[in-house]
């Protein structure tokens, strides 16, 4: 239940984002006046995620965040495969003091997971259904198309590269009541920033930052990639 609760919570942050290294294009220092309002910015990434049906995911946290213990987890999901979507990849992540290196599947209401030793072992779905609905993640209603339109005071601030694409840089708070919908554990209104694509306007980064541990600040990058992208996901 640890583990899944650990990988899923991680999991439902990834729908909005992606990462990756950036170069500039803004205009000069503080001169925001000829970049595109942030509020309409968020709008149409928010219309354009509501379409997303499938998706490959990382994800990495820096710092400590006490409500995911996650060091790095990647792979797909899609709104197929059962009433809860399904999803599937891997994790690394500390559990007890120990690093614990993964295989995760969630298909069909079942979860399965493989450690580094054995094979998949699989748990009931009245447990999966219990803890998290993955279908979060993906929903056009609660998911994160609906957290993308509810950022406040979202301000655009640089022009950049990422990823190979031209995106506009987008700051703003997300309400906890929010964000804990599909990031479940956090406990306060959380900073983001969104990378958002010039063309498609889809999010292509994001930087979420969290309370870390013992008082210091963490923040969680996670990047979105092949968007659409068929996705078959099975029992293994």
């Amino acid at each position: 239940m640890v583990m899944r609760r650990i990988f899923l919570g991680a999991l439902a942050l990834v729908a909005v984002l992606a990462s990756g290294c950036t170069s500039s294009d803004s205009p000069p220092a503080g001169d925001t006046s000829t970049l595109p309002d942030g509020a309409s910015l968020l709008s149409d990434a928010s219309a354009a995620t509501r379409d997303v049906k499938s998706a490959h995911f990382t994800l990495t946290v820096n710092g400590t965040v006490p409500a995911i213990p996650v060091q790095n987890a990647e792979g797909d999901l899609t709104r197929e495969g059962g009433p809860s979507g399904a999803a599937k990849g891997t994790v690394r992540l500390t559990l007890l003091g120990q690093l614990i290196e993964g295989e995760f599947v969630l298909v069909d209401g079942s979860l399965y997971i493989k450690g580094p030793t054995g094979g998949f072992q699989k748990y009931p779905a009245a447990l999966s259904s219990s803890i998290y609905d993955p279908s979060a993640i993906l929903n056009p209603d609660k998911g994160i198309a609906n957290v993308l339109k509810q950022v406040q005071e979202p301000r655009t601030e640089a022009k950049e590269t990422v990823e190979g694409v031209s995106a506009f840089k987008v700051s703003g708070k997300v309400a906890k009541d929010v964000v804990s919908v599909v990031v479940p554990g956090v406990s306060s209104d959380v900073d983001v920033s969104v990378w958002v694509r010039e063309d498609n306007k889809q999010p292509v980064r994001a930087t979420v930052t969290l309370p870390g541990g013992e008082g210091k600040p963490a923040s969680v990058d996670l990047t979105l990639s092949d968007v659409g992208k068929p996705v078959t996901i099975t029992a293994p």
